[in-house]
């Protein structure tokens, strides 16, 4: 698979994973416009100011990471899907939070921009 393919990664799943990845990734591209998209770790990444978000197919869920750090309530709202390290896992025989994963993407994006601020003023 090349550096950057997301779509081969994609295509290793049946369709119907294919599907719910795909969404995914038109989320994180609508709630972060600007990133980047990559393959690190072996799965799709996407980058903004840093790592902003994962995502992973697995036989039963979907993961996302980092874990969700910020506003209490976005870590309420996803501590039910958060395993013992903070990482979240999405059930494949659920409906999928597309609009949650948003929430999370536009606070990483915050998160980060702010980092990167108070990084340039450091210098």
């Amino acid at each position: 698979m090349a550096k950057n393919d997301i779509d081969a990664y994609i295509a290793t799943f049946p369709p119907d994973v294919q599907a719910i990845l795909e969404k995914i990734r038109s989320t994180v591209r609508e709630a972060a416009p600007d990133a980047e998209e990559k393959i690190s770790y072996r799965i799709p990444a996407f980058t903004l100011e840093g790592n902003l978000i994962y995502f992973a197919a697995f036989k039963r869920h979907i993961g996302v990471y980092p874990p969700v750090r910020g506003p209490e309530a976005l870590v309420r709202a996803v501590a039910a899907y958060a395993n013992e390290k903070g990482n979240l896992r999405f059930p494949l025989d659920e409906p999928m939070p597309y609009g949650l994963i948003g929430r999370i993407v536009k606070a990483r994006v915050r998160e980060n921009r702010t980092r990167a601020a108070l990084d340039r003023k450091k210098r």
